[in-house]
């Protein structure tokens, strides 16, 4: 039986809606007389005009002169670019910790301890200038440059990685690698489940391997030219430093939700998979986690969102995203401050919105289904 509202409450609603309705029609109307008095209009038509500054690092072309409407697409790609990494490697940094946080190891399970309390009680945006600062800004010049595996290079300029150039009839084939890409996983969903390890690790291999494959003409490596780095792809240390400082931040939180998760999963559920003989590793890989996982989305598409809305903390160590550029050059340049404001604030919603419903039809997808 549904209970109506009494009509005292229903006054108490409209009540509350007006006063919501007259606190946004006053500060509309305060924002308009503002306008007025410094005699300007509001719009976006400032989105077309040219703009004369450079985005040191961005994903597409970028030259100075272009629009403020492609340097909004600029920026708004790099704050992706960041976010999705974070919450990748968050998650697989909180996983590891949290696991190792209930490890019978005395030593391992103390060590992710001191390191979640370590990061937990320390300003975030402390530890992005940290890593920018003392370490990132410490390394040695392109001459003394630090060989990686795969050979990638390591100094005070960021990580140069190689690059894979397109061969001539890349055009060609790469929209057939795209549709291996898309139709390989529909056709293992037959067979995926039944296949050993040996052979999922294979067909991964393949289906990673098959567009450089196909399109890939060589492999252009980093190499020391005169005074600098030619050839590869420059990471630059801003975004290495914020990487760093948004990832290792939150994964401390994560770890802690994977570690309340695996606790809410019975004990007996352990003990009876380890009477059948299996050993803790596929306990914990087979059992417990995906149980674990039911309980764990909600909680971590909050540590997603904070990612995401914490990336506008680049500004700090000069990181051309959103925030750095849009309330930072274009806002000067523009003078055009309600509207540089909108448009963060309509992006950075847009984007946890849709983060929210992919997360939120994944938690659909995992969670128990009552009968």
């Amino acid at each position: 039986m549904v209970r109506r509202p009494s009509p005292r409450a229903r006054a108490a609603q409209w009540l509350l809606l007006a006063l919501v309705v007259a606190a946004v029609w006053y500060l509309g109307s305060q924002a308009g007389s503002n306008i007025a008095r410094r005699h300007t209009t509001f719009g976006f038509g400032f989105l077309a005009d040219n703009t004369n500054f450079d985005i040191p690092f961005r994903l597409i072309p970028w030259s100075v002169g272009d629009t403020y409407a492609r340097a909004l697409l600029v920026c708004v790609l790099n704050t992706l670019l960041v976010s999705a990494m974070s919450i990748v490697a968050a998650t697989l940094l909180g996983l590891l910790v949290g696991v190792m946080r209930l490890s019978a190891n005395w030593l391992i399970r103390n060590i992710a301890l001191g390191f979640i309390e370590l990061v937990r009680n320390t300003p975030q945006l402390v530890q992005i200038i940290f890593w920018y600062v003392a370490v990132l800004q410490t390394l040695p010049g392109p001459r003394q440059s630090i060989r990686l595996p795969a050979g990638a290079l390591l100094n005070i300029r960021g990580i140069y990685l190689p690059s894979v150039e397109p061969a001539a009839a890349a055009d060609v084939l790469w929209p057939l690698a795209l549709i291996l890409v898309l139709a390989v996983p529909f056709a293992w969903r037959i067979t995926w489940r039944g296949l050993p390890l040996g052979a999922k690790s294979l067909l991964l291999g393949v289906l990673a391997l098959a567009p450089f494959a196909l399109g890939a003409d060589h492999i252009d490596y980093p190499a020391l030219r005169g005074f600098n780095i030619a050839g590869g792809i420059q990471v630059v240390p801003e975004l290495l430093a914020l990487w760093a400082g948004l990832t290792i931040y939150a994964s401390a939180f994560i770890a802690e939700i994977v570690r309340a998760a695996i606790l809410s999963v019975h004990k007996g559920q352990r003990e009876a998979a380890l009477s059948l003989g299996l050993k803790p590793r596929q306990v914990l890989s087979k059992i417990i986690l995906p149980q674990a996982l039911r309980v764990m989305v909600p909680p971590m598409t909050s540590q997603y969102l904070n990612i995401i809305k914490s990336s506008s903390l680049g500004a700090a160590v000069a990181y051309p995203e959103l925030f750095q550029i849009f309330a930072g050059t274009v806002l000067q340049q523009t003078a055009r401050e309600i509207e540089a404001m909108f448009l963060l604030m309509a992006i950075f919603l847009s984007i946890n919105l849709a983060t929210s419903a992919m997360m939120n039809w994944y938690n659909r997808r995992v969670a128990l289904v009552g009968r």
